[in-house]
């Protein structure tokens, strides 16, 4: 049986394409389609002679038939956990009644369980309703990796809407500013000031990155006498640990670890051989100082203020308020916090008290893609920039990068796995993920991407090794968890 537009491309000598709508193949149809129609002397005027149910059919063809968005349903949450430099990222998939699915992430070390405990609560919901969601699941979040979930599913959710009406999830934001999006490398310590120095060059002049951020921490004063006061007592190398009462576990203020003299020239000394080696030209971040309180953290800062660092990254917990202000008073040098802050409020409590000079959500723990942008957005209007932090896999790297194309007070995105071989094959796309320091901002529907099976499996967790199993145990909702009566 010929359908309207089959008839109507008959009567021209032509047929109707029968490729996948969603495939790049069937857009090289399309453009052939096309070109032969204007052979044929498909015009205007051909329009005006034809039945107007014919008319319409072929005007319509380039619709994604394959997405009805209104009765999209969510039928299934899976997930699969990868390895990475930075530990374990959970990724999940969420399934829908018209076979199109949504991919998103759990922060990176966070645990899977934080997205698999919210299936049984957006099962059979429209994924396109992607605000109704994430206010139904967002009390299932909070601050550090436990916004992990939350987050992870509202990826998905975006990702899900963008294929369902065929554009980028940036259009959904209402657009973007840019096409390119400035990456900041992470550079993790090593002890051999010369063997940092070279990296932080391999990153510059091999990788083609315009922007770098290095730690500098009192790690690495562990064993000079003279350099650290109380370190007769806490053990400054392992800032790490999670253990109850060990260093680690001791937040900064608590700790009452000084800095002295001696030891603050010798940090000083390692980021002056740091700027000689790149120069000033380029945006230098810092991070990871150890534990100490606010005190300490404006010695530091003064003391490193002639190498203009282009911030001094979460010096304290974020949290103490009161102290970041007067720390963002008494230094020259920026400062910077945000990463493991869930959802906006917190950091409108930052930028209303000129706590900080920039904000730095992790996108996967501060509420997905939409919260992020509202961060930004909020901040933009307050005179604060906004970097963002990242350490994951390609799937929140993208998520990423559609924000903050969308969001104009963006400075830079984090890139933490620049050493790790593997990273850009785990996922499939047209294009390049980046390019000489830049991601480059798709133009699929959703997020852009799609995984790579075959490489993905090879890094699964190896208490993990599940590719993306039946969850029937997360189905079931025995909660009653409406917080109002």
């Amino acid at each position: 049986m010929h359908t309207p537009s089959q008839k109507f491309l008959s009567k021209l000598g032509l047929r109707e394409p029968a490729a996948d709508h969603n495939t790049p193949n069937n857009v090289n149809d399309r453009r052939s389609f096309l070109k032969k129609t204007a052979l044929g002397g498909l015009t205007l005027g051909g329009f005006m002679f034809t039945p107007l149910g014919d008319t319409l059919a072929h005007a319509t063809s380039k619709v994604n038939r394959h997405s009805a968005p209104s009765d999209l349903k969510i039928t299934d949450m899976r997930y699969a956990v990868v390895m990475n430099s930075t530990g374990r990222c959970p990724v999940i998939r969420i399934d829908t009644n018209q076979g199109i699915y949504g991919l998103g992430e759990v922060r990176d070390g966070a645990s899977w369980r934080y997205a698999m405990f919210l299936k049984s609560r957006i099962l059979n919901m429209n994924p396109c309703n992607v605000e109704m969601i994430f206010k139904r699941i967002k009390q299932f979040g909070f601050h550090g990796r436990q916004g992990g979930g939350v987050s992870g599913v509202e990826m998905a959710l975006w990702d899900l809407a963008g294929k369902a009406y065929g554009v980028p999830v940036y259009q959904l934001l209402g657009g973007k500013y840019r096409d390119r999006v400035r990456l900041y490398a992470d550079t993790p310590e090593v002890e051999d000031a010369g063997q940092f120095t070279a990296k932080l060059k391999d990153r510059l002049e091999n990788k083609g990155y315009t922007f770098l951020k290095m730690d500098f921490g009192i790690e690495l004063l562990k064993n000079t006498p003279g350099a650290l006061v109380n370190n007769n007592f806490w053990d400054v190398g392992r800032q790490w640990t999670n253990e109850p009462m060990t260093y680690g576990a001791t937040e900064h203020l608590f700790t009452q670890v000084q800095i002295t003299p001696k030891g603050l020239d010798i940090l000083a000394e390692r980021i002056a051989r740091v700027r000689e080696a790149v120069g000033y030209e380029i945006p230098l971040a810092s991070d990871h100082y150890g534990h100490f309180d606010h005190n300490n953290a404006i010695r530091l800062g003064k003391a490193v203020e002639p190498y203009r660092l282009a911030w001094l990254e979460d010096l304290i917990p974020w949290k103490f308020t009161e102290q970041w202000k007067q720390i963002t008073s008494a230094i020259d040098t920026p400062t910077l916090t945000g990463e493991d802050i869930y959802l906006k409020e917190e950091f409108i409590k930052l930028i209303d008290a000129h706590a900080v000079d920039l904000v730095h959500p992790d996108l996967a723990t501060a509420g997905g893609i939409l919260e992020t942008k509202r961060i930004g957005d909020y901040a933009e209007e307050k005179g604060v920039a906004m970097a963002m932090h990242f350490a994951g896999l390609p799937i929140s790297f993208m998520a990423n990068v559609h924000c903050a194309a969308a969001t104009q007070n963006f400075v830079a995105l984090e890139h933490h796995s620049l050493d790790v071989p593997y990273w850009n094959n785990l996922v499939k796309t047209d294009q390049p993920l980046i390019e000489k320091g830049f991601a480059i901002v798709p133009d699929k529907p959703g997020l852009g991407i799609e995984l790579n099976e075959e490489e993905m499996k090879r890094h699964l967790a190896p208490e993990s090794k599940d590719w993306f199993a039946p969850t029937p145990e997360w189905d079931q909702d025995r909660s009653w968890d409406r917080l109002w009566s």
